[in-house]
């Protein structure tokens, strides 16, 4: 009976502290008065930080091809000035502050402080004997043997040529005609919509194609290096239709006034070419065989060397499932693919890479047709890829150099490192044959590399959201950490209180892929209770977009401050993972990555009970803003308030070369289904939409038509128009009303009465 006894007891007790631990915490809910307060925090906290951290970085000022020279400010101004030679690895003072300081004041500048010089600028010559100086704006020569000063009119100018890091080039001549031919034998003239040569020396002008008219002129025409052909493109012209906007409040008028642009929109027809190759020696016309080129502009024409038969270019069509280098031969126009890559989503354009090696009828291509983005050698006379250079389930996300002669590759990729976040940026080196890779930063951060004008050294600062920057010295050759620059130093900025974000990951929509944020607390935050939390979004596929370097300054940890979890999120359908992460957003943005982003947060609840699943927020500007409004119209059991920024509110509005990118071409329902003006109808929940007038990136329009729906479908909203404003937030006035509509409808308190000075 006693042992019965004892496990009633027992029982109930369990039952209650499970109850207890199951009950929710108390929610979040300041009194106006502790509000008004927190507004003042708020909006003090950004100009309060930037005086309590240092040292964030290390800004070169190269002397010569490897010697730099650097400043630091630190806390009350002080300054310091370093020069480092890489050669020998010693650091020293750049130059005796107090000798400079007593030269200066000699000189007539009164008021010097040694610990706070005011020099705006300087040069140190490569012997490093001599530092030219800026100081209120007189330029001084500065002796750094004797401390002598002599005035001159400007600081030297370093004039010597460096190697040069890879750019991608682009694929699109884009309205370049070479008038002269490379052995300067003949001058090319376009004449009423016809091509003619005359003689470089002087002689009868020679007509060579009759057909050309005002409707469909000859134009864009290349040489061969051989100048034995022309290339030439029978353009039809297509003049994009304009969009417009008005300006409301000019200032000494009384009536707005219209401006108008051209803008194309998804569906709109793009100029064409059609590419011919013509004999100079016979006049004869020969037609490419290749489709007529429907999309962007006339291609650049690449050579291989010491080859003037053949010339390849790229092509990708529209819809941006397939793309192409193409051979064309010029003795017959015929053609043969090089490359063909073709896939059932898109091929995303602006991220093709491509560098081209003449000497040996190479190609550099970066595609993500395995499945993730890497490099890849093709021999461009055979057509074939020769090897992959990268390989395995990370990504490269850019390319620094390309050493022709040392066959290597420097380029920066993420996600190589097993177990750290794979949105952290490293840089490495490897050869054209996909061996000896050297890794030239250390795991467990995001890398940020300056290269030495030379490129036998580097700087790298590295740092994580909630791990302040370290600054060393590299060498490119072996990858070797020199020495150590400088520890960042946020002692300030922790004694004063303020929080550092958190970075955060959980699984997504499948279960499987790992989801990463970062979350945002009020300094103040209290264990014991539960914040509203606001979501920072753009899910924008060009990107991803969740911080990854340590910043003290920021509007989601100042909005943190009024009282809420802020957090942003990269959920699938964004950038910088695999081809099947990005996939997702594929005729899709709507999804906007949403099953993943409350997967997420869900999970945030589960570990900290202080996130408010029940008080969810979002905001965003442009994508974001499309992004912010989808969650209210498609996700209005999780989204309970939203503030949308100049968003892109149909897909058909917005601009082409964005749109169909991602949501592809021909125009099709899914165009309608997806936007918010179709579906503004649905509206749960608190909005307040953004609009500058004057936006030249998204018409508008976008925004009134939305309006327009929902006024229709008779919900209620906010809605603030800017008055000359162009693409943006809101601008200070508009991120001022974004904080109060949260505050009034996450926590239910009224915000501060600015007419009535409350903040005063």
């Amino acid at each position: 009976m006693k042992r019965m006894l004892l496990a009633c007891l027992m029982g109930t007790l369990l039952l209650t502290v499970t109850q207890a631990q199951n009950k929710p915490l108390p929610a979040f809910s300041p009194t106006r008065t502790e509000m008004l307060q927190r507004y003042k925090v708020a909006t003090e906290r950004d100009s309060m930080v930037r005086k309590t951290a240092f040292k964030l970085s290390v800004m070169p000022n190269w002397s010569g091809s490897s010697a730099f020279w650097y400043r630091n400010v630190l806390a009350d101004s002080i300054t310091q000035y370093f020069l480092v030679d890489p050669i020998t690895i010693n650091k020293k003072p750049l130059f005796d502050a107090d000798k400079l300081a007593a030269a200066l004041i000699n000189a007539g500048h009164k008021n010097i402080s040694i610990q706070k010089l005011p020099i705006k600028n300087a040069y140190l010559h490569p012997d490093q004997k001599k530092l030219a100086i800026a100081v209120e704006n007189i330029f001084y020569e500065v002796d750094l043997l004797q401390y002598q000063l002599t005035k001159i009119d400007s600081l030297p100018v370093d004039k010597t040529i460096y190697p040069g890091l890879t750019r991608a080039a682009s694929r699109w001549q884009r309205g370049r005609t070479v008038r002269t031919s490379p052995d300067q034998q003949w001058n090319l003239v376009v004449k009423e919509h016809n091509i003619y040569l005359e003689p470089a020396k002087g002689g009868t002008l020679i007509q060579y194609t009759t057909d050309g008219t005002a409707d469909t002129p000859y134009g864009e025409v290349s040489w061969s290096p051989d100048s034995k052909h022309l290339i030439a493109y029978k353009i039809k012209r297509v003049v994009d239709k304009p969009v417009f906007y008005i300006l409301t409040s000019l200032p000494n008028t009384t009536r707005g006034e219209v401006k108008e642009r051209p803008y194309k929109q998804p569906g709109d027809a793009f100029t064409t070419y059609e590419m011919f190759v013509i004999n100079v020696a016979d006049k004869a016309i020969k037609k490419v065989q290749t489709d007529i080129i429907d999309f962007f502009d006339a291609p650049k024409l690449n050579w291989n060397a010491g080859d003037n038969t053949h010339f390849m270019f790229e092509r990708v069509d529209r819809g941006h499932q397939r793309f192409r280098i193409i051979d064309v031969n010029l003795a017959d126009g015929s053609t043969r693919n090089i490359i063909d890559e073709q896939t059932n989503t898109f091929i995303y354009e602006q991220k093709i890479f491509t560098h081209y090696l003449p000497a040996t009828s190479e190609i550099i291509w970066i595609t993500e047709k395995d499945g993730w983005r890497h490099l890849y050698l093709v021999d461009a006379k055979k057509g074939a890829v020769k090897n992959a250079i990268t390989k395995g389930e990370w990504v490269v996300r850019n390319v620094d150099s390309i050493d022709v002669a040392k066959r290597e590759i420097w380029f920066q990729a993420s996600g190589m490192n097993q177990g750290e976040d794979p949105y952290f940026i490293h840089y490495y080196r490897i050869g054209f044959d996909g061996k000896k890779m050297v890794t030239l930063t250390k795991p467990g951060f995001n890398h940020r590399i300056v290269w030495s004008p030379d490129k036998k050294y580097f700087i790298d600062t590295y740092s994580t959201v909630d791990q302040a920057p370290v600054s060393i010295l590299g060498r490119v050759a072996d990858g070797k950490q020199l020495m150590e620059l400088e520890q960042a130093d946020i002692s300030l900025h922790k004694a004063a209180g303020y929080r550092l974000p958190e970075p955060f990951s959980a699984k997504g929509r499948d279960g499987v892929t790992d989801i990463w944020g970062v979350i945002c607390r009020p300094s103040d935050f209290d264990p014991n209770k539960r914040y509203p939390i606001i979501e920072n979004i753009y899910a924008g596929p060009q990107d991803s977009f969740v911080p990854k370097l340590f910043a003290t300054t920021g509007e989601m940890q100042s909005m943190a401050e009024l009282g809420f979890i802020v957090v942003q999120i990269d959920g699938m359908g964004t950038y910088n993972r695999s081809k099947a992460f990005h996939d997702v957003c594929w005729k899709n943005l709507a999804d906007a990555g949403f099953p993943d982003r409350i997967a997420w947060m869900r999970a945030l609840a589960a570990k900290y009970p202080q996130a408010d699943t029940n008080r969810v927020g979002l905001f965003g500007t442009s994508a974001g803003g499309q992004n912010s409004l989808g969650g209210l119209l498609f996700h209005p059991t999780w989204y309970k308030a939203a503030v949308s920024s100049c968003g892109c509110h149909d897909n058909r509005v917005d601009k082409q070369w964005w749109n169909e990118q991602w949501m592809g071409y021909p125009i099709g329902k899914h165009y309608d289904e997806q936007s918010n003006i179709t579906n503004a109808h649905k509206l749960k929940g608190k909005l307040l939409l953004i609009v500058g007038e004057a936006d030249t990136n998204v018409p508008p329009e976008s925004t009134y038509r939305v309006a327009d729906a929902l006024i229709k479908a008779k919900k209620s909203f906010e809605f603030l128009a800017v008055p000359g404003m162009g693409h943006s937030d809101g601008g200070a006035y508009g991120r001022t009303k974004k904080r109060d509509f949260f505050v009034k409808s996450l926590l239910g308190i009224d915000p501060p009465d600015r007419n009535a000075d409350e903040l005063d």
